[in-house]
């Protein structure tokens, strides 16, 4: 007697040719497939990069943004002379959202009216191609920034009053000397700053100066000095935070706070005017001696008549 055949004999027993076959071409689809999902990558990375750079563009639009130092006003705290490597520099955009800037802050804003209206604006390249790969460097802080935008430090805020300086060469913000271990002197054998008259900050506005104090066109000269040269908040950009580039400079960007340890001063008058006491006294000495001794005899007279 034969016995039935099980349906699933065909699965049970030996792969046939035809099966191998089919089996074979399902594991070499399988295997271009991968191959496909390799390609698709480069597909994929340009919008990766666009990705990529919008996201570049939105936090340095709101967040902050990488700066690069262009000039050595701020010496040694930021480099920027020439011949050496300008500093790269990450500014926080947020902080001053939520307060207004402190003395001793480092700080990028827009060079006010004052400060630009006698400056010759930057050439732009005619070539499209070269102003755009100079705009996104700048966006992302490997070009220097716009010609127009400055790095200083605040000394003074709105209402006080500033002025250069005491009898040991330190600035005077309301009639105390400050305490400015950031200050760099390019010579360092005559560390003397140039005097300035008193100045009061005007509301809304702040009083900045670069740490490479003789090297630094701000609000001592900036507008003619005095009050134009005051920078507006409305005009700070953001507070420097960490240098970022070159790798041998990372680190964080000092913020110490000159008003803190400011000691109390006796602004010293002129020479002509410290006279003005001892020639008044003798001015006057000479008639009241005089002036006694005929009173004095007057009253000697007097008194021998009533006798």
């Amino acid at each position: 007697m034969v016995e039935p055949v099980s349906q699933n004999a065909d699965e049970d027993g030996p792969e046939r040719p035809e099966d191998q076959e089919r089996s074979g071409g399902r594991r070499g689809s399988h295997r271009r497939g991968k191959s496909e999902k390799k390609r698709s990558f480069w597909k994929e990375l340009p919008i990766l990069i666009g990705i990529a750079l919008v996201l570049t563009i939105l936090i340095q639009a709101f967040l902050a943004k990488v700066y690069m130092i262009p000039s050595g006003s701020m010496e040694a705290t930021l480099h920027g002379c020439p011949g050496c490597t300008g500093d790269r520099i990450l500014v926080d955009r947020v902080t001053y959202d939520f307060k207004d800037p402190s003395p001793g802050d480092v700080i990028v804003f827009k060079g006010p009216p004052a400060w630009t209206e006698n400056e010759i604006a930057p050439q732009e390249s005619s070539n499209i191609v070269v102003r755009a790969l100079r705009g996104l460097g700048s966006l992302v802080g490997f070009a220097p920034p716009d010609e127009r935008d400055f790095v200083k430090r605040v000394v003074a805020t709105a209402g006080q009053t500033v002025q250069c300086c005491d009898d040991r060469n330190r600035v005077i913000v309301d009639g105390k000397a400050l305490d400015e271990p950031y200050i760099h002197w390019e010579d360092p054998n005559h560390p003397v700053q140039e005097s300035f008259a008193p100045v009061k900050v005007p509301q809304g506005a702040l009083w900045v100066m670069g740490d490479n104090r003789n090297n630094s066109a701000d609000s001592r000269y900036q507008g003619g000095g005095g009050p134009n040269g005051a920078v507006p908040v409305d005009d700070v950009i953001g507070k420097a935070r960490i240098i970022v580039l070159p790798p041998g400079r990372w680190g964080g960007i000092s913020d110490h706070n000159p008003q803190e340890n400011a000691q109390p001063v006796a602004l010293g008058a002129p020479a002509w005017q410290q006279g003005l006491p001892l020639g008044l006294g003798v001015a006057t000495a000479v008639p009241v001696f005089y002036g006694g001794r005929r009173l004095k005899a007057g009253l000697r007279k007097a008194a021998g008549r009533r006798r």
